[in-house]
């Protein structure tokens, strides 16, 4: 029993022993484990806090992605917008320039086809006077091959000059 039961002396020893642990420990061990404990503790909360920043800058970095995506998006309609307009534009300046060139065709065709015509008419006269002409010449010559027709021809053309005026 005398395990179960501690005397006096043991007690001391005990008592003496824990104190001059606990007075080694705190002198020696517990500065630099508090000391590691409490860099723990800012290392942590530190890590903490730069993990809050990072979690804050990618949501401001997914936001301004988000902005640069519906820009970017804006900006490909309107370059398609104006890509667009232009093909509107050259299409229309060449159906106009088209257009344009057809008339001045059309228009140069009429005056030389007009200029053609002209020049024919103008040949066409002339045949027909050179013709009425030759004509002419052979009914006269065959009219007034004889000296009688002849005279009877200046009476005619003396006497009745004011009758064809």
């Amino acid at each position: 029993m005398e395990l179960v039961t501690p005397d006096f002396g043991l007690l001391f020893w005990q008592l003496l022993t824990f104190i001059a642990v606990f007075f080694v420990l705190s002198k020696f061990a517990w500065k630099p484990i508090m000391t590691g404990l409490k860099e723990r503790e800012e290392s942590i909360e530190s890590a903490l806090s730069e993990a809050r920043k990072a979690k804050e800058e990618m949501s401001s970095l997914k936001a301004d992605n988000e902005k640069l995506l519906l820009e970017a998006r804006k900006e490909k309609d309107k370059m398609l917008q104006e890509a667009q307009h232009m093909a509107n534009t050259l299409i229309q300046d060449a159906k106009d320039r088209t257009v344009k060139e057809t008339n001045a065709m059309i228009n140069s065709a009429r005056e030389e086809i007009e200029t053609s015509k002209e020049a024919a008419l103008a040949e066409l006269k002339n045949y027909l006077a050179s013709t009425s002409l030759e004509i002419a010449e052979k009914v006269i010559r065959k009219n007034l091959s004889t000296d009688a027709a002849q005279q009877q021809l200046v009476k005619d053309l003396l006497t009745s000059p004011s009758s064809k005026n």
